[in-house]
């Protein structure tokens, strides 16, 4: 009788530390906890992105907890609670609620004032277009180097949602490298941008945004989104979103909805467009030779939209007139991570002249670049969907 309670005790408990997670551990599980936990860390200690990557890093965890297939907690199980929330990413619904807050918190009024600018925030898309050559080259398909492409944009949501309609089994990979890079904007900017400046450069004074009418303001969202739209109609769901946000703000009318949407709401969705995309890298789906190119892909792309913004108001500037010339240093902000890369502009020029603010003069190319990697996106969804 005894042997046979031990029997059944000791069959128990062999069952139960099968379905533990210590019993079903891979070393790639352990490497991907040990990547949460360096995001978490940078978020931390150096305030890289905390609010993108906290979430992202927690999600990591999250996802890469060793468990029995079948239970139906994992993120690619359906029915539970990790894939219904997971729903809104392969669907794309979290990225244009993204879009709408950030229309609802942005100020087009430095654009608006210097169109001119815009023409920035276009050049920077060349590292969208380049890495997408670049991918082509390497034997991704061609969806999928669209997708890769976009990295470039710096536009987390942006990558996400252009992820999930051409390349959907690559969208963690993608959606990872896209929000590091974000987060990185401060490392790997400056460097760029100081080599492909002079001091005299580095220094020009650029003149003081006009004032913008309430009018303009108004004006702008409904302008834009015909514009854009009808230029590029599969952009609608992002371009959309941000100009609608826009017009909550700039209304006058609608404050609680703006500050609904700018608030609240943006920040439920970066919570849970954070927390899936972590979980969504489970070693057993994302330590791939794909995932490590994509990686290095992204990389590039950043770095040929950070060169690309900053060359192109190197050449812009032959062609204007002393006191309406452009600093170069805010080249960088072409690219879509808002309002990081504007800051850098600010940084790095005032480290050359302590009264020189550049602040304001960024946020019209980093604007500029929110719409252009939407248009972007819609472009490569338009040809390659």
């Amino acid at each position: 009788m005894e042997t046979g309670f031990f029997s059944f005790l000791g069959g128990n408990l062999a069952e139960f530390i099968g379905f533990t997670g210590f019993a079903n551990v891979t070393w790639g599980h352990l490497i991907m906890i040990v990547v949460g936990l360096f995001f978490i860390f940078l978020a931390i200690t150096k305030h890289f992105e905390p609010m993108l990557l906290i979430p992202i890093g927690f999600g990591i965890i999250v996802g890469n907890i060793p468990f029995f297939p079948g239970l139906q907690i994992g993120i690619y199980e359906d029915g539970s609670v990790l894939n219904y929330l997971y729903f809104g990413v392969l669907k794309g619904l979290y990225p244009p609620l993204i879009f709408l807050g950030i229309g609802a918190m942005t100020d087009f009024s430095a654009l608006i004032s210097n169109p001119k600018l815009m023409l920035i925030g276009a050049a920077a898309q060349f590292g969208i277009f380049g890495a997408y050559m670049i991918a082509l080259a390497l034997g991704f398909s061609a969806a999928e180097a669209g997708a890769i492409g976009i990295i470039g944009g710096a536009d987390g949501p942006t990558a996400i949602f252009l992820s999930s309609k051409l390349a959907p089994d690559l969208m963690g990979a993608i959606a990872v490298s896209a929000y590091s890079y974000m987060a990185l904007v401060p490392v790997i900017q400056p460097p760029i941008m100081k080599l492909l400046t002079t001091p005299k450069e580095r220094l020009i004074r650029m003149r003081p945004p006009r004032v913008v009418s309430q009018t303009e303001k108004i004006l702008f969202p409904i302008i834009g989104v015909l514009l854009t739209c009808f230029l590029v109609p599969s952009g609608l769901p992002l371009l959309g979103m941000l100009f609608f946000g826009n017009l909550l703000k700039e209304s006058g009318v609608t404050k609680r909805l703006a500050n609904t949407a700018s608030g609240p709401l943006i920040d439920i969705v970066t919570i849970l467009i954070g927390l899936t995309v972590g979980a969504s890298t489970q070693a057993t789906t994302f330590l791939t030779v794909k995932s490590v190119g994509i990686f290095m892909l992204g990389a590039f792309s950043f770095i040929i939209a950070t060169t690309a913004g900053v060359l192109f108001v190197k050449f812009l500037n032959l062609f204007l007139k002393e006191g309406n010339k452009i600093n170069p240093l805010i080249g960088n902000a072409g690219v879509s991570a808002v309002p990081d890369s504007a800051r850098v502009s600010q940084e790095i020029g005032l480290q050359y002249d302590r009264t020189n603010y550049l602040l304001m003069h960024a946020m019209g190319p980093n604007v500029a670049g929110v719409i252009g990697s939407a248009v972007a996106a819609g472009i490569l969804l338009g040809f390659l969907g």
